[in-house]
């Protein structure tokens, strides 16, 4: 979803409290990110690996001038042949340390494996946030969580578009600010689209 499709949602989205919701969210995680220095843990379930979210949000560290955004994606099925962004495993998670930040994305209550890392990692001191379609163990132990339940009116991908929009936009006071802020891209975006096609040689 590019910055206009995500501007027009914002729009229709206007007055209900998921633009409010995702914005907050999306403080908390760009807050917990930038304050510590980085170190994103992005994970989901066997069945559910949330590529899109880590996509944007690489997408969002580098045009906002915020690397710490950047996750790290945890995968189930790892392989040690597979290439270095995708050959991270759930131990990546067990040896978390404080100061990094743990983020599931689930559209379902993960099982008691997965809970028993993110208990772990909290335990051991990292921030954990959850995107999630239960509100169950999960977001009972998250510092942060974000429900989307069956049946909402916003699905969990398309929530993920609107938080990971949010935490690229946000500004963090005294921190300089990003060559490409969100509004800068959707202008020039938005000039691009409308100019006069150039005239012919």
């Amino acid at each position: 979803m590019d910055a206009v499709r995500v501007a027009l949602l914002r729009e229709v989205l206007a007055g209900t409290e998921w633009l409010g919701a995702t914005r907050r969210f999306a403080g908390v995680l760009r807050g917990s990110v930038v304050s510590h220095g980085g170190g994103l843990l992005l994970v989901g379930t066997p069945a559910y690996e949330p590529w899109h979210l880590a996509a944007h949000l690489a997408d969002e560290a580098a045009w906002s001038g915020t690397p710490e955004l950047a996750p790290t994606l945890v995968r189930h099925a790892a392989r040690p042949s597979d290439p270095a962004h995708l050959a991270v495993g759930p131990g990546r998670i067990e040896a978390a340390r404080r100061g990094e930040t743990l983020l599931v994305v689930t559209p379902e209550e993960p099982a008691a494996p997965l809970l028993e890392r993110v208990h772990d990692a909290r335990r051991a001191g990292v921030t954990v946030l959850s995107l999630s379609g239960a509100s169950g163990e999960l977001a009972g132990m998250a510092h942060e969580s974000l429900a989307v339940p069956e049946g909402a009116e916003l699905d969990l991908d398309t929530v993920q578009h609107l938080v990971s929009a949010a935490a690229g936009e946000n500004p963090v006071p005294g921190a300089p600010r990003g060559r490409r802020r969100f509004r800068d891209r959707l202008a020039r975006l938005a000039e691009s689209l409308t100019a006069p096609p150039p005239a012919p040689w």
